[in-house]
Order: C-alpha cells, then structure tokens, then sequence
C-alpha cells in the first residue's frame, strides 16, 4: 500500500509519543490478522465512517469518527464508536452545517493521538467496510501517520464497488450511498453524522452478505475479490 501513502502525505513521519500511547500502539499492532477467508458469519466487521473539515484529502481534516462493529451477521447497538478529534483551528460555519459539529466540541475534543489509538482499540485487526471507502481511508490514513506515525494497513471493502456486482440489475442509476439505503429501506436517522451513517452503512453491508451467501461470496476475501474485478472491469471497458 505504499502507493497509497505518496498519494496522500509522502514518507511516515517520526512521531515520538508517550510511553503509555507507545504501549498502546504496540499492543494493537502484535494483534493476529484476521482470517479474511472466514465466513461472513463467523467474522467481525466494523463499517466506518468520517466527517471531516472539507473534501480535499490532502488539506483538509479529520474531525470525527463514527464505527459500527457486524459480529456473525449481527449489528449490536451497544457495539458502535464514536470520537471527536481535538482541532487547533475550528472549521467554518458552512461546514459545521453538514456535520453538525460546533466549534466548542471541535476545540474541546479528544487529543488527536488518544482518540486514534481509541480507534485502534475498537477496530483490532477487523476488515473495515465503508461506501466510497476511498475518501474515509485516506482521510484517516493520513491522521495516522501525522499523530502516530504509523500506516494502518487494514483490509478495507468498499460497498461503491461490491453492491453492483452482486445487484447487477439494480445499479445503474445508483452511485450515491442516500439511493441504496432508500432502495432496501433503511433509515438513517441523522445523515451526516458519523455513526448514524455508519450504523446505516452496516444494515447495507447485511443486505450485501446475504446476497453474497446466494452467489458463493462468502467471506471478507470474497468481497475483496469481487471489488477487485468490478474495479478492473471499470477501467478496461
């Protein structure tokens, strides 16, 4: 994933921490991978989600992460994560209006190292799903490496890519997360905000399992796979 890592923030920074944060990362980073040819059912997936100060990955910032966890199929509402980012500079008014974060939580949030490692902790070595994945990985890969110094180097699924290869029939006019939750009716109750969007996210990544199960995708590999040649078909049409 090196390429990756030139595209959004060049070469790991050399970050020093505190002992107890050291012991921390440490202690996420000798976590076993996890079998990604495990069956759906048997497998923790955490689908995530960001808010951010803008939509540039190179210049804007992490504020929020909201994270749901998918144990064996199941969506525990007590299993979810949500964290606010201390920032050193509020952002503006008009991006305050889509995620709903004023400037007092913004300023008053959680150091920026803690609430990463925070994250660590709740996602473990777990493949991590998003829609539009894209955007979400690098905006956190790059806080990674600016407050920890480390790549995370976590499987990631993307539901942009997945949802249409197992819906064929039913994707070409939906490219936008709002028209598949509206597809299979899913409510998500507070649109941008991390977890809301998130939990939302999970009850689409159930209905991408349960098609999976009908057409021999039956693991986070699999998904990975058929991401993998949906994106490879995109290009070479």
């Amino acid at each position: 994933m090196h390429w990756f890592s030139r595209l959004f923030g060049g070469a790991r920074r050399v970050v020093e921490l505190p002992p107890a944060q050291r012991d921390a990362l440490a202690h996420w980073q000798q976590l076993p991978a996890t079998d990604l040819n495990a069956a759906h059912q048997r497998c923790r997936y955490v689908v995530v989600d960001v808010e951010t100060s803008g939509l540039n990955m190179r210049t804007d910032r992490l504020i929020s992460i909201g994270a749901v966890a998918l144990v064996d199929g199941r969506i525990d509402f007590a299993d979810a994560f949500q964290i606010i980012l201390r920032q050193d500079q509020v952002s503006p008014d008009a991006n305050i209006l889509i995620h709903g974060i004023g400037g007092s939580a913004q300023s008053e949030g959680i150091d920026p190292a803690t609430a990463l490692l925070s994250f660590l902790g709740y996602i473990g070595k777990a493949p991590l799903v998003a829609y539009h994945a894209f955007f979400d990985r690098a905006m956190i890969e790059k806080a990674m490496r600016q407050y920890l110094g480390v790549e995370l180097g976590q499987t990631w699924i993307d539901l942009a890519w997945v949802l249409p290869s197992l819906f064929p029939d039913l994707s070409d006019a939906r490219t936008n997360l709002d028209d598949w939750l509206a597809l299979f009716a899913i409510e998500n109750i507070l649109r941008h905000n991390a977890v809301s969007d998130a939990y939302a996210t999970a009850k689409l990544l159930q209905v991408a399992i349960a098609a999976g199960n009908q057409r021999a995708v039956v693991s986070p590999a699999a998904f990975v796979r058929l991401e993998k040649a949906r994106r490879w078909m995109s290009q070479h049409r």
